[in-house]
């Protein structure tokens, strides 16, 4: 026991005596906070909780990826089948206009987050179904593929640039925190 109040009180010692706290000069210093904060910036001695209470801050979710806000909004005729944005696809299920018996399905996979041509692959599977048991499935590689891959990009980048115009709406910034344009 004695022990442990010993090292308590070392403990108390060191870690107030580590020089935390420094004592600033009211005659140097700016009772304006918003000039604090700016000089701190320039000098890059702080960083910036900005919209503290309206949004999570800086986070990588769906809601916050264009890409695939995009996809989701261009897949939004098809009913889906597998939504991952973990593993980075979102697959519909089979789907045909009424009396066809031709079905497709839908592949995207995500290969990174930046709003780019080789960004995503788009990989689309048709199934002819003669009856319940009898099948062929084939893999369709045409220019639906890149048409569909064309309007992701494009409806991303729509998205990206309302996402920066509201920022800078909010903040008053320029630049969105962890991207580069």
């Amino acid at each position: 026991m004695n022990k442990f109040i010993i090292l308590l009180i070392f403990s108390l010692i060191f870690t107030q005596s580590c020089g935390f706290y420094k004592p600033s000069d009211a005659r140097k210093v700016s009772p304006n906070p918003d000039e604090r904060i700016k000089k701190n910036m320039e000098e890059g001695r702080g960083f910036r909780l900005s919209n503290l209470g309206k949004k999570g801050g800086d986070f990588l979710f769906a809601s916050s990826n264009p890409m695939w806000r995009a996809t989701m909004q261009k897949l939004s005729f098809a009913p889906l089948g597998v939504v991952d944005y973990g593993g980075g696809i979102i697959v519909t299920d089979w789907f045909s206009e009424e009396g066809n018996n031709e079905e497709i399905k839908i592949a995207v996979r995500f290969l990174t987050n930046e709003i780019r041509s080789d960004a995503i692959e788009v990989i689309i599977h048709k199934r002819i179904c003669k009856d319940i048991n009898n099948c062929k499935i084939t893999k369709i590689e045409n220019t639906t593929n890149s048409q569909i891959k064309f309007a992701i990009l494009k409806q991303a980048a729509m998205i990206e640039k309302q996402d920066l115009v509201k920022f800078k709406k909010e903040t008053g910034e320029y630049k969105i925190p962890g991207k580069n344009f």
